[in-house]
């Protein structure tokens, strides 16, 4: 990881605009996650968006409901859910207050801090593994529901924050459907990535989950 990269903070009008602009443009910025053991440093590379009412595959396709009233804004806020009874995934809420949207962080490689990932991660077999997959992401940080709605753009004391870091070029940002999404909203090409990335998530498509007989 670049360390004379610009470490300025991203404002809360980077996440007041279309989640299909926030997204792409989230690749190559740094998420820090502060905490008592110190800060982890995380290059993202790797995420999807989902757009709310619009989106058959977003949490707020149908509305507004505890589990996804962040999503509802205002910007520049996580939202983090549980999934499959054992995982957290972590979202930074975007676009005008009101419409609900997200960008999912799917994956990103750890610089600082990598020795308190590994301990998080003791299953990984390589570094470039502690944060592929939006589940392991969040697992290497230490995050959970307990960071659902940080304020991740103000505050004394952020547990989130992300930096300006360093923007890929254009032309190696690449998009494509994402992953494990079925139904009316499988083939959005809305998952993006830094294309050759060794950190990036492999794509996988959605696979009905069998009902009990």
């Amino acid at each position: 990881m670049n360390k004379g990269m610009d470490r300025t903070p991203l404002t809360r009008d980077f996440f007041d605009r279309p989640v299909l602009e926030v997204a792409p443009d989230l690749l190559g910025r740094i998420l820090v996650r502060s905490s008592d053991d110190g800060p982890i440093e995380l290059r993202l590379t790797e995420v999807e968006a989902y757009a709310g009412d619009v989106d058959p595959g977003s949490h707020a396709f149908r509305g507004r409901t505890a589990r996804n009233s962040v999503m509802f804004g205002p910007p520049g806020h996580s939202y983090v859910y549980f999934t499959y009874g054992m995982w957290h995934c972590l979202n930074l809420v975007c676009g005008p207050e009101g419409r609900a949207s997200g960008v999912l962080l799917r994956a990103g490689e750890i610089g600082v801090g990598a020795e308190m990932a590994r301990k998080r991660r003791f299953s990984a077999r390589h570094d470039r593994e502690l944060a592929k997959g939006p589940a392991r992401l969040a697992t290497a940080l230490d995050v959970d529901r307990a960071l659902n709605g940080a304020d991740v753009v103000s505050g004394p004391e952020r547990p989130l924050s992300v930096l300006h870091g360093e923007p890929p070029p254009r032309d190696q940002v690449r998009s494509g459907p994402r992953t494990g999404v079925g139904g009316a909203g499988s083939h959005q090409p809305w998952r993006f990535w830094i294309d050759g990335d060794p950190t990036v998530s492999p794509y996988r498509a959605h696979v009905p989950r069998r009902r009990a007989t």
